[in-house]
């Protein structure tokens, strides 16, 4: 793994090279194998409130495919660049900027909504940051933005507290595993459904598993020995929405889903983007010292070479990734 010293080094020596960079990016909305492409673009400048970094590495989610099929259409122009979550290199500052400088490792979100290019990149603009704390490669700082901020967020919404019982279902998703953890600092006695990649994972964290399908209802209130207070759904759109009313006692304010917004909408349960409340990008930082202290993690499954995009892609539309996919377009 490259380290910080090494990477200060490469971004002084990257002064010298042509002023463009690799991106991928999309023209047209389809498959996202269909429509991204590798490109040469210019490198871009952070206007104000904005930092460049020179990009170590860059997570993959579920909504950089949703964007290619169409996600804000109308709403940003196109070309648009994919990937949120990044570790890198400050290279960049701009106007107003005063808590990082030239050199620096942060980690945090790009701004793809207020350019053409994202994460993905050789360079990218970011909109939030935090220094990497000590311990924590760069890798396993880009996967941790969208996934703690997902699952705290729904955590947070849903008013997780100590002696509640929280089912929290599709675990083994990077968002559930994040969310098991969450709930468990806040002192709540977690059931989890999720396959056998993760059982001994969770278990071992304090959380009671069980998995998937028919039964999961009867599963989980034999585990619970007591009624569920509250149940977060991180699973991928799976048509159990029923079963997890069932299981908070036919309360469905009870159940928040990041995911399945279409049976939200049909049985009454909250949306994690369908409520007005802010974003938690402010604790991220906090998690990233949690990850380098040993007590946090969001597992990562492979990395690639920038280059080596489209076979990332490919596995994370498969739903066999498990873990976070990262990508890493430092060529130096």
């Amino acid at each position: 793994m490259e380290n910080l010293d090494t990477s200060f080094k490469n971004v002084k020596n990257q002064a010298s090279n042509p002023a463009t960079m690799r991106t991928i990016r999309f023209h047209d909305y389809g498959e996202p194998t269909d429509v991204l492409r590798l490109e040469e673009v210019e490198i871009p400048e952070p206007g104000p409130g904005r930092i460049r970094v020179s990009v170590r590495a860059c997570g993959l989610n579920p909504v950089d495919l949703v964007m290619c099929r169409g996600h804000f259409a109308g709403q940003l122009p196109l070309p648009r660049g994919i990937g949120l979550d990044v570790s890198g290199i400050v290279d960049a500052v701009g106007e107003g900027v005063t808590d990082v400088a030239i050199g620096d490792a942060v980690l945090g979100a790009a701004d793809f909504m207020g350019g053409s290019s994202a994460g993905a990149s050789d360079r990218a603009i970011m909109y939030y940051w935090f220094r990497i704390p000590i311990g924590l490669d760069f890798v396993q700082a880009a996967a941790l933005p969208m996934a703690v901020e997902t699952a705290y967020r729904g955590i947070d919404t849903l008013g997780v507290r100590t002696g509640q019982t929280v089912l929290v279902h599709g675990a083994g998703t990077t968002v559930g595993f994040a969310a098991v953890q969450i709930a468990l600092m806040r002192g709540a006695r977690v059931v989890a459904t999720a396959g056998t990649t993760y059982a001994d994972k969770l278990r071992a964290m304090g959380a009671m598993v069980t998995s998937y399908g028919d039964g999961m209802v009867e599963r989980v209130t034999e585990l619970a020995k007591q009624p569920v207070d509250l149940a977060l759904d991180a699973a991928p759109i799976s048509g159990a929405m029923i079963d997890l009313i069932h299981i908070v006692n036919g309360h469905p304010e009870r159940v928040l889903t990041v995911s399945d917004f279409a049976a939200a909408a049909e049985f009454g349960i909250r949306a994690s983007y369908g409520e007005v409340h802010t974003l938690r990008y402010d604790v991220v930082g906090d998690f990233a010292q949690y990850a380098a202290d040993g007590k946090f993690t969001i597992p990562v499954a492979r990395t690639f070479a920038l280059d080596a995009w489209r076979s990332a892609v490919e596995i994370s539309q498969s739903g066999r990734a498990h873990d976070k996919l990262i990508l890493l377009p430092a060529s130096d």
